[in-house]
C-alpha cells in the first residue's frame, strides 16, 4: 500500500523553462497545469515528497522556488541530489528517500516527467511509478506502472490500485 509519493520537481510540479541559474531566481515561475489540483486531492491521504537532480538547485533553494507559487506548503519532505550526494536515475537517490521517509520502497510511488531519470531508477529501486509523459513522447515505457498525460487523470483511487 501506498504510503508516500515522491514527485519530481522540473516539469512535473512546476515548469521548467531551462533559464540560467537556480528556478528560485527565475523572473517567471509556474506550476505544471494541474498540479496543484493533484496535490490537493492527494492532501491528508499521502505523505507527499519532492526530489530533484537540479544542478543549479539544492533543497533550499527547490523551497524558495516552490514557495513562490505556494507550492511549498504540500510537500512534508524536500530533497535535492545535492544533500542525497547521488543522483538521479541512479536507483540509490531513491532508495535512500524510502530509507530517510522510514517507508519500503514498495509503499513509494514515484511521479515524474522523464523516464530514463525518474523511472527506470525508481523501478529498479523497488518503487511503484507513474510517467507523466505532457507531450505524449513515443517510446518503451514499460518500466512505467502508469504513463499519463494529464495529472488530472491521477487519482487517490488511482494510486489504491498500483
Amino acid at each position: 500500500m501506498i504510503g508516500t509519493v515522491v514527485f519530481d520537481w522540473g516539469d512535473t510540479i512546476m515548469r521548467n523553462y531551462g533559464l540560467e541559474g537556480p528556478m528560485s531566481q527565475w523572473e517567471k515561475v509556474d506550476w505544471i497545469p494541474g498540479a496543484e489540483e493533484l496535490l490537493q486531492k492527494l492532501q491528508g491521504a499521502y505523505k507527499c515528497v519532492i526530489a530533484t537532480s537540479a544542478d543549479h538547485s539544492d533543497t533550499q533553494e527547490m523551497k524558495a522556488a516552490l514557495a513562490r507559487v505556494r507550492a511549498d506548503q504540500y510537500f512534508q519532505s524536500f530533497y535535492s541530489q545535492k544533500e542525497l550526494g547521488v543522483k538521479k536515475p541512479d536507483p540509490r537517490f531513491f532508495s535512500t528517500i524510502a530509507k530517510l521517509e522510514g517507508q519500503s520502497p514498495e509503499n513509494c510511488l514515484m511521479i515524474g516527467n522523464l523516464y530514463e531519470k525518474d523511472i527506470v531508477g525508481a523501478k529498479q529501486a523497488g518503487f511503484k511509478t507513474i510517467l507523466f509523459n505532457e507531450n505524449n513522447l513515443l517510446g518503451d515505457h514499460r518500466l512505467a506502472d502508469l504513463v499519463v498525460s494529464q495529472l488530472n487523470e491521477i487519482s487517490i483511487g488511482l494510486i489504491r490500485e498500483l
